[in-house]
């Protein structure tokens, strides 16, 4: 076998490995409503949160925490649109929020964050 078939065979290996192991990483949120650093109206909020792998939706946590840093534990739905998907809602006022998400990936990796966003008065 010469010198670059060799070559050639350990760099597909390789590049085989290395999506291997990204399939299994952490769950890695790619998408939210709200939107990070976000504004929406007051009134009844729907909270989605996307990843980038399917996730344990019923061992996950949201947590909303107010602007006085009281927190109220949210309710996932029990079936969520994708199973990729956080879902949930709440009726909110105006002023500033965090969500607070703890992410459980089916592979067993556990990531957490936070998505601030703002509540403004209906027009």
């Amino acid at each position: 076998m010469s010198l670059r078939h060799r070559l050639g065979t350990f760099l597909v290996a390789a590049s085989c490995a290395l999506v291997s192991v990204g399939a299994s990483a952490h769950a890695i949120l790619v998408d939210s409503s709200p939107k990070a650093n976000g504004t929406v109206a007051a009134g009844h909020v729907d909270i989605v949160f996307k990843y980038n792998s399917k996730i344990d939706q019923h061992r996950s946590r949201m947590t909303l925490v107010k602007s006085d840093q009281s927190e109220t534990t949210l309710t996932i739905a029990a079936n969520g649109k994708q199973p990729n998907e956080l879902d949930s809602g709440v009726d909110l006022t105006p002023g500033t929020y965090t969500i607070r998400w703890q992410a459980l990936a089916l592979d067993g990796h556990i990531t957490r964050g936070d998505v601030p966003f703002t509540v403004a008065a209906k027009p």
